[in-house]
């Protein structure tokens, strides 16, 4: 959660004085934050933690710029949605994704030509495991700005206001906007989805499939070994003004992840080691 204006104002005084102290204070208050924007607009764990890293280290760079003349969280936001709007070395930015080409998939995938891949996991577990992966394939098939706008508004509820102050955008058509792609998401579940709408595909059903085709890993669950964490662990938000369209409410867009231990550990070292000088002075 957010901290106190003043506090927060002692801390980046102390940090951009050269306190390490509180500059690891500070990196920890947003690292959840920027990890879980990262994995939503990126899609996988692997591309979200390389991203994560190279935000927080601009937040450290750029510290000494933050004036106070918004929220410190909406600043944070600025810079990670700017970094990840231009971010070109993700697995899906070689390989972009359309509803049209993953509803096809749905409809046409030979899922009962595929053994048994499971390696002994639990049916129940991968099943989990699929769904999660599937909210953010589904991500993937959205342009890289309305996926922010999904992202902000039903992820993290931000309000109209301050998404449009990160994106650029007034307040009236944020909104506009994010109801179209609410709209959009919702239309695909429904049609496509036998889980939260009215379609054929369940998750139990395409394990095997999904392992074949390496969209979950029965050696490597990321989503199912993570830590989950609450909204307001991350941010301090109020509801939004928007209220989320059950399907996409139902189906996980609001789940929230702890930062991998891996990127906690290199900031920490980083933080502690000399090339944080180097930071500090540029």
């Amino acid at each position: 959660m957010e901290k106190k204006t003043e506090e927060l104002t002692e801390l980046i005084e102390k940090a951009t004085a050269g306190d390490s102290k509180s500059l690891e204070i500070i990196i920890s208050s947003v690292h959840d934050l920027v990890f879980n924007l990262s994995l939503r607009m990126l899609g996988t764990f692997a591309d979200a933690e390389d991203a994560a890293q190279d935000i927080l280290l601009k937040v450290i760079t750029h510290l000494s710029s933050f004036k106070g003349e918004s929220a410190f969280s909406t600043w944070v936001f600025r810079i990670a949605v700017n970094h990840l709007k231009n971010y070109k070395k993700h697995m899906f930015a070689h390989y972009p994704l359309s509803f049209e080409y993953y509803g096809d998939d749905i409809q046409n995938g030979k899922i009962d030509d595929v053994p048994d891949l499971t390696q002994n996991v639990e049916q129940a577990v991968l099943a989990e495991e699929l769904k999660m992966s599937c909210t953010n394939v589904m991500l993937q098939c959205l342009d890289t700005e309305s996926r922010c706008i999904f992202i902000l508004g039903t992820m993290f509820k931000v309000d109209s206001r301050i998404a449009g102050e990160i994106l650029g955008l007034s307040p009236e058509a944020y909104r506009q906007r994010l109801s179209r792609v609410r709209r959009k998401m919702a239309d695909f579940l429904s049609e496509y989805c036998g889980e939260y709408g009215h379609g054929t595909c369940r998750c139990r059903n395409r394990i095997n499939y999904a392992i074949q085709n390496h969209r979950i890993d029965p050696a490597h669950l990321d989503y199912t070994t993570a830590d989950s964490i609450s909204q307001e662990s991350i941010l301090g938000v109020k509801e939004a003004m928007e209220e989320i369209d059950d399907l996409a409410q139902h189906f996980s867009f609001g789940r929230l992840f702890a930062s991998p231990e891996q990127t906690k550990r290199f900031m920490k070292e980083f933080l502690q080691s000399t090339s944080l000088s180097t930071v500090k002075n540029s």
